[in-house]
């Protein structure tokens, strides 16, 4: 199968609703983070993340396989995602600026290919290429395995693989993980 990871812009809008529409219920279209207080109804929630890409921010990347949808990472500046401000175990770990990963989704069809590993590769040279120099996520580090839907956030694993370093640890099972960018070099290597 061949895959590709593309931004999710206004071309690329019914993708994203054709992958939440699947099976699992994604009530908070990725607004959760987004928003502080009410997390809204789905169908407000679909609403505002229409709005923002609308707007033109790109809120996540979408991946696909042969050209159908089956992935999606949300991320952006920190400062997008409002709720982490407050959080105790999310909250900033310092003053630099830092891009947030703050949910995978891989459809249950598409599960046990490496779809992870992709997204968050490819959520990574996205944030490089729009000027992050760190990256952040706040994964689930447990013993014992959990069910796939439990894991929006990934496994520390994943990010240890793709070379993230923990930076604080509030919680026995939530690390906050980071990876530093190099700027992308051009094509004349400069």
């Amino acid at each position: 199968m061949t895959f590709e990871a593309h931004p999710l812009t206004k071309d690329r809008w019914g993708d994203l609703v054709e992958l939440f529409d699947r099976p699992i219920v994604r009530t908070c279209f990725c607004m959760f983070y987004r928003k502080s207080g009410d997390t809204g109804s789905g169908a407000r929630n679909r609403k505002a993340m229409k709005a923002l890409v609308d707007g033109g921010v790109v809120p996540g990347i979408v991946g696909y396989e042969d050209g159908v949808p089956v992935a999606w990472v949300s991320l952006g500046p920190r400062e997008d995602y409002a709720r982490l401000q407050r959080s105790p175990i999310m909250k900033p770990v310092d003053e630099r600026p830092v891009w947030s990963i703050v949910c995978f989704f891989v459809d249950s069809g598409a599960r046990g290919r490496g779809l992870s590993e992709r997204m968050l590769r490819a959520a990574v040279d996205y944030a490089r290429s729009r000027g992050a120099r760190l990256v952040e996520a706040y994964p689930v580090d447990k013993a014992t395995r959990s069910h796939p839907d439990d894991m929006f956030f990934g496994a520390k694993s994943l990010y240890d693989r793709a070379g993230f370093r923990e930076v604080a640890r509030r919680k026995p099972t939530r690390p906050v993980v980071r990876k530093a960018l190099r700027p992308k070099r051009s094509a004349s290597g400069s």
